[in-house]
């Protein structure tokens, strides 16, 4: 492609340069007949009478320009002179002077043939390439994985995301689900994270593909980033999205989110998104006031591993144990006892506090340290509210 682009530059001084012998030819031809130009009227000047016909063209050409596309070559010409040296014009006309009519022929077409072969695909048609690439079983693993890497970017915008399906490419991506290597494993989860990634059509899709219970297993991994990026995918898949919530739990993902959080030894990323799928999932089920609350949620096992990561020192990884309890605490079915008695939320609490405080003194941190003792502070109230209802509930 650069070898390309280097070409096509210089065949557009050429064309630039015989533009300007045929101007000099004019010039000249003009003065015989006594007419000539004035003396203001050189190369330098010409260049900027077209660099200012470019400005006054209109956006839709320049927006198209900017895009790595020209709508002629009178539209690449006209870019060309805004972006050239007059003098190397001038000396390379010289010698375009010399040029037959026939020799000069070739040289446009060279340079039509060029536009056409540097023309940017669409990203339909750049998703469709990767596809087919992924769909090559004698493809090499580094075009593989180049493939994969493509398909990430173009599936950011929700209209791709949408078109991926039609195109093939969700059935050709969760098929390098079971790729031996772990890095090809790994983009293919976080393709398809990204793309159903609040988007309830995609979520649709790849559930009726049946990929969810390989996304579970792929979460056990040994292999961080593969368990990561699977997770990630996972909870792309289920957030706000009562159909992939149920296949999940039949899967047995709540126990996977118990045992990752369990394991104070996992990766920490994991940790934290294991927690905050568990914040997400309960808010899911506070905010549907038909559905019955799953008796899991109430488990005390659960509930400890989920409050035994305010006790991490990991910043990020209480905060987000911090919204999970907050909600885990506003469900029926969750007993304030239980997170006293069992978890030790009020110690854990008193702790945060006595960290927080010191993290105020410090610059770095204490606006951040505000903020999550302002959350703190909000679950430690619900706690005790909800502590004393069930006080004066107990039968006397």
């Amino acid at each position: 492609m650069r070898q390309s682009i280097s070409l096509i530059l210089l065949l557009l001084i050429i064309l630039l340069a015989m533009r300007f012998a045929r101007t000099e030819r004019v010039n000249k031809s003009e003065a015989s007949t006594g007419l000539f130009w004035s003396t203001s009227k050189e190369e330098g000047d010409l260049l900027r009478k077209a660099q200012a016909d470019d400005d006054s063209s209109s956006s839709t050409q320049e927006e198209h320009q900017l895009d790595g596309g020209f709508s002629s070559l009178e539209g690449m010409l006209q870019w060309a002179i805004g972006h050239s040296d007059p003098a190397k014009l001038k000396e390379t006309a010289k010698d375009v002077q010399h040029l037959s009519p026939e020799e000069v022929k070739t040289r446009q077409m060279g340079i039509k043939e060029l536009m056409e072969k540097l023309k940017m695909p669409s990203d339909a048609q750049l998703m469709k390439t990767a596809i087919d690439d992924l769909n090559n079983s004698s493809l090499s693993l580094e075009d593989r994985h180049r493939a994969l890497q493509e398909l990430l970017i173009l599936v950011e915008p929700i209209d791709n995301a949408n078109d991926l399906h039609k195109l093939g490419g969700l059935t050709a991506v969760i098929g390098q689900l079971d790729h031996p290597d772990p890095e090809i494993r790994t983009i293919s989860a976080w393709v398809l994270g990204k793309a159903s990634q609040n988007n309830p059509v995609v979520q649709k899709q790849i559930l009726g593909l049946g990929s969810l219970t390989k996304l579970v297993e792929m979460v056990n991994s040994k292999f961080p980033e593969e368990a990561i990026k699977a997770l990630f995918a996972l909870s792309a898949l289920v957030n706000n999205n009562p159909e992939g919530q149920e296949l999940f739990y039949r899967e047995a993902g709540h126990l996977m989110l118990q045992n990752i959080l369990s394991n104070s030894s996992i990766d920490i990323r994991l940790r934290r998104k294991s927690v905050y799928l568990v914040a997400d999932l309960v808010e899911c089920q506070l905010g549907s006031s038909n559905k019955e609350e799953l008796p899991f949620f109430s488990n005390q096992l659960f509930l400890k591993s989920v409050v035994d990561q305010i006790a991490s020192p990991d910043l990020d990884l209480q905060e987000k144990a911090l919204y999970a309890v907050k909600n885990l605490l506003q469900l029926r079915s969750t007993e304030a006892l239980v997170f006293k008695e069992v978890c030790e939320l009020d110690v854990a609490l008193e702790r945060m506090r006595q960290q927080l405080q010191q993290l105020m003194l410090e610059e770095n941190f204490k606006e951040y340290a505000v903020d999550v003792e302002s959350l703190r502070r909000e679950v430690e109230l619900i706690f005790l509210e909800k502590l004393d209802k069930e006080d004066t509930q107990v039968p006397t």
